[in-house]
């Protein structure tokens, strides 16, 4: 049956969202349709209001969530309804060559390159005031229910609080794999992580699980060092107290650079900042933030020419439908901590002062 419930639609860029009753459709051929408990507000839904990120109207945003499984389509097999899911932005088909491989973790069924804001099938199972509403990044997790393909939603465990564990669909996943899949972070080694939000965070907690001695901590909102020190950052810098370029700085505090930063705001002038603060020879830089679409990056390459590594990571490197699991299972034993990183929790309604909060720093 179609199921009438509440979501939060954006109807054009720029303007607030707005509380809707949506129609939502039942699931399709190995689709299942989830009731979303608890969501987290992303950056990257604000780069979609802004025009940031590239997506078509109207939409229903959210791809960081946890939820109960309501119905499965025909041909589902691995979810019952009752089951505990974290929706995956990024899916895992099983069957394409990045799936197949063992290397990358960015399977092509993704919505993320294509921004077609549709079920894999070029439809949608949204409709608003007898409009067809876009889905985002396959997922869509600001309405109280929403329908993902089967590879796109991973089971995790049974006892997990799902207010909890709901970040682990994005935000902590992103971050904390920055640092231990994609950049490999050594025991010993010195990292600098710029953008003290909640996947900057995330990184510090990553860095320090994989064993670094020193974590510097870079932001222009001094408000964010307490909070990033908690977590595990050794020293806090805001680059509006100094006189010379940020990466000069991070050079002297460290003798010849760290030997890896993270970019973890999505702006072109830190990212060229956070290579350049990187040792010259090994240094491993990875751009985390998602870039803004409409901008270019310009830098000398005799800062690749002598060794340091540029790299980006999506999703933190995990496979999604393996690692999600695991991630809930590794949060239940106590492995890594998620309450820090949740500074408010306000009812689905109050959405708008939600995003508030995010562009206001807090």
């Amino acid at each position: 049956k179609v199921i009438k419930c509440k979501a939060a639609v954006l109807w054009e860029a720029n303007k607030p969202f707005s509380i809707e009753e949506v129609e939502v459709a039942p699931p399709k051929e190995h689709e299942v349709r989830i009731k979303i408990m608890a969501t987290g507000i992303c950056r990257s839904d604000d780069h979609v209001i802004t025009g940031a990120l590239v997506m078509p109207f109207p939409i229903i945003l959210g791809h960081e969530a946890a939820g109960v499984v309501e119905s499965v389509g025909q041909g589902v097999t691995s979810f019952k309804p009752g089951d505990k899911v974290i929706p995956l932005f990024i899916p895992q088909c099983g069957e394409c060559n990045s799936c197949l491989g063992t290397k990358g973790n960015l399977c092509s069924k993704n919505d993320l390159a294509l921004g077609g804001g549709l079920m894999p099938d070029g439809t949608t199972r949204f409709t608003c005031k007898g409009k067809a509403v876009h889905h985002f990044l396959g997922t869509s997790t600001f309405t109280e229910y929403t329908v993902v393909h089967e590879s796109a939603v991973a089971k995790i465990d049974s006892a997990a609080p799902l207010e909890k564990v709901c970040l682990i669909g994005c935000g902590f996943s992103t971050g904390y794999g920055a640092a231990l899949q994609t950049a490999k972070v050594e025991p010993g080694s010195t990292c600098a992580v710029f953008g003290l939000g909640g996947v900057g965070l995330s990184v510090i907690i990553g860095c320090k699980v994989a064993g670094a001695s020193r974590i510097i901590a870079v932001d222009i909102n001094a408000d964010k060092f307490a909070k990033a020190k908690e977590l595990g950052a050794t020293d806090c810098i805001n680059p509006k107290d100094f006189q010379k370029p940020i990466h000069e700085v991070l050079i002297e505090m460290t003798g010849q650079g760290v030997d890896y930063s993270f970019e973890v705001i999505g702006r072109t002038d830190t990212m060229t900042a956070a290579l350049a603060c990187c040792q010259y020879n090994y240094g491993v830089s990875v751009i985390v933030g998602v870039p803004p679409a409409a901008q270019k990056i310009t830098f000398d390459p005799m800062l690749l020419f002598t060794g340091r590594s540029w790299k980006g990571s999506v999703f933190g490197g995990w496979r999604s439908k393996d690692s999600v699991p695991k991630l809930v299972s590794d949060y239940m034993n106590k492995k890594f901590v998620l309450d820090p990183l949740i500074t408010h929790t306000l009812p689905f309604t109050k959405i708008n002062e939600g995003f508030d909060l995010l562009r206001t720093g807090k």
